[in-house]
């Protein structure tokens, strides 16, 4: 017996109660509950078929689609471990992960197929190839072998302290870390957030996902919205005209987007004044903090519940959130709470960690906290040390119990809503042939909350272009890792020990912008 909910026990729930209901709908498809459930069975036949036991990892490569949800389903019904994989990074990162994971099979989604295959016999744990296209030799065709399988339920015991999928963060040695989250920590996190929602959407109403399902936010916005009984959009790509379309004529009473999207929607989209918002409910962001114009300018067009979102992946998804009523507070004149993080959720416990003065680490602790990293001992127990999830980021929190972040102790980029280690980027830089010293910084950007600055010094002093440097980087990279901005100097400022002395760099960029991060 599993002591608390399964990532796939409310939509069981659901496919009995609301069979008829539209489930989920992609650019391609639309399923009921009902035809959902049949998929989601064929598809844990599936992974079954492919010799794949509970606790085994396989890949996913995929952009957001409902065969994509839908595995995240049926991967819960048979414990197999879903490793998702970040289709914005490098080939190379991808051989990584996957090695790293020891996965037995990857889903390769469409577009994907070329890329794998100049890889494919680099990935030696790998045994089965599923293609959604017909490019990959060796591959089997999705369509056949999702159509060769039972769509009744297979017999297997799952309990809530299974891991339920391993994603992988960058990690601060420049190699990417495997975040275990388990069944027990899902379902947490889902009832925590659910007490701290004042206007939640019902069900039936429909919920529009832009945010990519490699990303743990994504994952947790489909699965809450699911747990209230709404119907799931998907959307492949974030286009703001097609999301203020998709909001507008579907009817859609809740969304996440990053503060950059929200942006864009507003700027790039001419009439969106005039569209109908009566549906929308709630509004939710994270990632980095919301300017407080384009704050003001999304309330005054959108007239809906704003809600900002902390976390991180090692914390299921959230730890803090900011309210609706605060964020009307804000607007009302107590505009620091714009800074602010929000509150910890019930159950969970935030403290700060200093040696001196008011900001130190934000450290945490609460049933969404997961169990650490794969094959990681050491560094799972640096992070859970004494109890308490060590995050990283620094901050303070005022007397109300309001948290704040103030910047990161691991040197830590947010941009666009993606995380990146600047160690990885400098480890890329490093490997130029002119480039003997690099240091890369995030420094504030309006667009994506934060851009990546290189600060490089060359041999001899030779000039290197921005072009030169980007290029170079575009072959060791994900496209969001590789800097936008580039800077040649003639050496980096130092400690005593040698270490690079970062906040001196950061200092001329941030020193009059009231937070040290985006």
């Amino acid at each position: 017996m599993h002591k608390t909910l399964l990532f796939h026990d409310m939509f069981d729930f659901l496919v009995g109660s609301r069979p008829a209901q539209l489930c989920v709908r992609d650019d391609r498809r639309a399923l009921t509950f009902a035809e959902a459930a049949l998929e989601v069975n064929k598809i844990a036949n599936g992974l079954v078929s492919l010799g794949l036991q509970k606790g085994d990892r396989f890949g996913y490569l995929s952009k957001n689609c409902a065969d994509m949800w839908l595995m995240y389903l049926a991967a819960s019904k048979t414990g197999a471990v879903p490793v998702p994989l970040n289709y914005r990074l490098a080939p190379a990162e991808w051989e990584f992960i996957l090695e790293n994971a020891g996965a037995k099979a990857l889903f390769v989604g469409a577009g994907y197929t070329e890329v794998v295959a100049s890889i494919k016999d680099r990935l030696t744990t790998i045994k089965h190839f599923v293609a959604f296209e017909d490019e990959l030799a060796g591959a089997v065709l999705y369509d056949t072998w999702f159509d060769n399988q039972s769509d009744q339920l297979p017999d297997i015991n799952v309990h809530s302290d299974d891991i339920f999928y391993q994603m992988y963060t960058s990690g601060t040695t420049g190699l990417p870390k495997g975040v275990l989250v388990t069944h027990e920590n899902y379902a947490a996190n889902l009832a925590q957030c659910t007490n701290m929602v004042t206007r939640l959407p019902d069900a039936g109403d429909t919920v529009l996902v832009v945010t990519p399902l490699y990303h743990a936010a994504a994952v947790w916005i489909a699965a809450f919205s699911m747990g209230r009984g709404m119907s799931i959009i998907f959307k492949t790509d974030f286009d703001p005209v097609d999301v203020v379309n998709t909001l507008d004529t579907e009817k859609v009473a809740f969304t996440f987007l990053v503060p950059a999207m929200i942006q864009a929607c507003l700027t790039q989209v001419p009439d969106i004044r005039s569209r109908n918002w009566d549906n929308l409910k709630m509004l939710m962001y994270g990632a980095s903090p919301i300017a407080e114009d384009v704050l003001r300018r999304a309330v005054n067009v959108f007239g809906c519940d704003m809600y900002q979102a902390y976390g991180m992946t090692e914390t299921t998804a959230i730890l803090t959130l900011l309210g609706a009523d605060e964020h009307r507070r804000a607007l009302d004149g107590e505009t620091h709470l714009l800074l602010a993080a929000g509150r910890p959720l019930p159950g969970c416990d935030i403290r700060i960690v200093t040696e001196e003065g008011s900001v130190g680490e934000i450290q945490a602790r609460g049933p969404q906290i997961v169990p650490g990293y794969w094959n990681l001992p050491d560094a799972t127990a640096s992070f859970l040390e004494g109890g308490w999830a060590h995050t990283g980021d620094a901050g303070i929190i005022d007397d109300e119990g309001y948290l704040y972040i103030k910047d990161r102790i691991k040197d830590m980029v947010v941009s666009g809503g993606e995380n990146i280690y600047p160690r990885e980027v400098e480890n890329a830089l490093f490997e130029h042939p002119d480039i003997i010293d690099a240091a890369v910084i995030g420094v504030p950007d309006d667009k994506y909350g934060e851009a990546l600055l290189a600060i490089i010094v060359t041999k001899d002093g030779a000039p290197l272009s921005r072009e030169d440097v980007v290029a170079f980087c575009r072959t060791k990279l994900g496209g969001y890792k590789v800097p936008r901005l580039v800077e040649c100097v003639s050496e980096l400022p130092r400690n005593a020990s040698g270490k690079v002395l970062k906040q001196v760099l950061k200092k001329p960029y941030w020193e009059h912008v009231s937070r040290g991060v985006g």
